[in-house]
């Protein structure tokens, strides 16, 4: 005798699980300063690393920005902000400066000669204790950088910077 007596009975189940099959796609984005296209790859390494909520890969993208900031004119004090994001281990320190560092490359990309793309300028009203905060994409579905995978999708466009 089996521990199952029970006659072999086949059941047809239907896996009725759904997934997230949403593909984040971003648009290519070029500028006519090349430097300019060095900046913006290296913050949005910075900002996917905090979406991640990764604080080493943050460190790495933030050293390697503060070196392309430091030589361009005029984002010396902004390399600063980028160099006590590299040295932090603190995801919540890092998220805290990344606020001001994006303030900062906000105002110089909405002056930039953008020759290709869009680059969407998304908030989250809940960022920085209520505060808010800012950041630059180059994809409209919101990943935000302040909570990564706490509330990653909090967050709205609040303007798309296109070619002129």
């Amino acid at each position: 005798m089996a521990c199952n007596n029970a006659e072999n009975k086949s059941t047809d189940l239907k896996d009725t699980t759904q997934r997230d099959t949403t593909v984040v796609v971003a648009t290519p984005i070029n500028f006519k300063d090349v430097k300019l296209q060095s900046i913006y790859g290296g913050y949005i390494s910075l900002k996917n690393a905090l979406v991640a909520s990764n604080a080493a890969d943050a460190n790495t993208a933030a050293g390697k920005l503060a070196g392309e900031l430091k030589v361009y004119s005029g984002c010396e004090n902004t390399a600063l902000i980028a160099q006590k994001i590299e040295k932090s281990d603190d995801l919540v320190l890092q998220r805290k400066e990344f606020t001001s560092l994006s303030n900062d490359v906000i105002s110089l990309f909405k002056h930039a000669e953008l020759t290709e793309g869009v680059i969407y300028l998304q908030h989250c009203p809940m960022a920085n204790k209520g505060d808010g905060g800012d950041w630059l994409a180059s994809e409209k579905k919101i990943q935000n950088p302040y909570y990564g995978s706490e509330m990653m999708e909090c967050g709205a466009v609040l303007e798309e910077i296109k070619t002129k």
